[in-house]
């Protein structure tokens, strides 16, 4: 990773554009759906700046860039799509403490601008290194078509009631509230009632949480498949995700752990009796994955589960001759994966399907 993802506070920030043409105009886009206090400096300007300025989106002086210009800016774009004013640009900004993006120069920019979903207050930044920016462009297009505009209003309100969740135990409890919130009462109150019935409906869903009855501990033994995370099924990653605790083999290949949440806790299974943890962790009420191998599943653990009563399920995962030799058109297929011990034998369907 040559550049660190970041979200930068630029409310009331002074940020400083040197150009006044269509280079510009993208970036300034951009920019005036922030906070910041925009300042473009330019000799000649198009009419969209001109009215932009005039409306008091951004303030437009009608000269080039000089010296004490930059002063006090967090940002500054080169966009005057002349490589040596651009340069002279930069090297005043710089001068003044600010960082540099130039446009289609990666070479010289400290930063580069993603694309970006906006769904304010949710943002999705989506950045290739410069390298593949139609590929940036494609990847927004897609999550704009999947994400409804609705997200940000309940998001906004969301965020009003975060405290109140507060009388909720930190970690399951409250995520569960929210996703709750996210995914079923609220977008249903906003369809029916507006934003007027989004609250009252915050409300009874937090009662509805707070008198809930204890969660009851559950445990998937999910099949990593041949390690590609591209090849996990689709009951695996979704799993995964929503994992408290995972507990691998050592091998288990970092990228598929990667799509573990950064609050779950992650324990390599040769560290410790990977029985007794789950048995302790489901009577927290969490939910564990015991992530092994291939389509194999650890049938240690699996036994005791089920002596303990915990409540469990098997995600197989795809054998790695399969994923190598099963034709696309054939993935309806059910194959069977089988755990098997001196205790039992459990078998379970999976369909190669569920990891297109």
């Amino acid at each position: 990773m040559k550049h660190f993802p970041i979200f930068l506070a630029v409310t009331d920030k002074r940020i400083v554009l040197a150009g006044g043409g269509d280079a510009a105009m993208a970036k300034l886009r951009l920019l005036m759906k922030t906070e910041a206090n925009i300042h473009v400096f330019a000799p000649t300007a198009s009419p969209e700046i001109k009215k932009w300025a005039h409306e008091g989106k951004l303030t437009l002086t009608l000269r080039a860039l000089q010296n004490g210009d930059a002063d006090d800016a967090v940002l500054f774009y080169g966009a005057t799509e002349d490589s040596h004013e651009d340069a002279r640009g930069a090297a005043i900004a710089k001068s003044a403490g600010a960082l540099v993006n130039i446009v289609d120069n990666l070479a010289d920019s400290a930063f580069i601008t993603p694309a970006i979903v906006d769904r304010d207050p949710v943002t999705i930044a989506i950045g290739t290194e410069g390298a593949a920016p139609v590929l940036a462009r494609a990847i927004k297009a897609d999550l704009e078509a999947k994400l409804p505009a609705s997200l940000g209003t309940l998001a906004k309100i969301g965020k009003t009631f975060r405290h109140a969740v507060d009388v909720l135990p930190f970690g399951s409890k409250r995520r569960n509230f929210w996703s709750d919130f996210y995914f079923k009462a609220g977008p249903t109150a906003l369809d029916a009632h507006g934003q007027r019935g989004v609250i009252p409906a915050l409300e009874t869903l937090l009662d509805d949480h707070i008198t809930a009855k204890p969660a009851i501990g559950h445990v998937d033994f999910v099949g990593a498949g041949p390690g590609d995370p591209e090849l996990l099924t689709l009951k695996a990653r979704k799993s995964v995700d929503r994992a408290d605790v995972i507990i691998h083999d050592r091998d288990i290949a970092p990228a598929i752990l990667e799509l573990a949440r950064r609050e779950a806790v992650i324990i390599d299974a040769e560290t410790t009796d990977a029985a007794a943890l789950i048995k302790s962790h489901a009577a927290q009420g969490h939910h564990i994955v015991r992530l092994s191998r291939g389509d194999t599943c650890d049938t240690v653990a699996l036994v005791a589960t089920i002596a303990a009563g915990v409540s469990h399920s098997l995600i197989a995962g795809i054998p790695l001759a399969s994923a190598e030799i099963i034709p696309f058109q054939q993935r309806n297929t059910a194959v069977h994966a089988r755990c098997t011990s001196g205790a039992r034998a459990v078998t379970s369907n999976f369909y190669p399907s569920e990891a297109i």
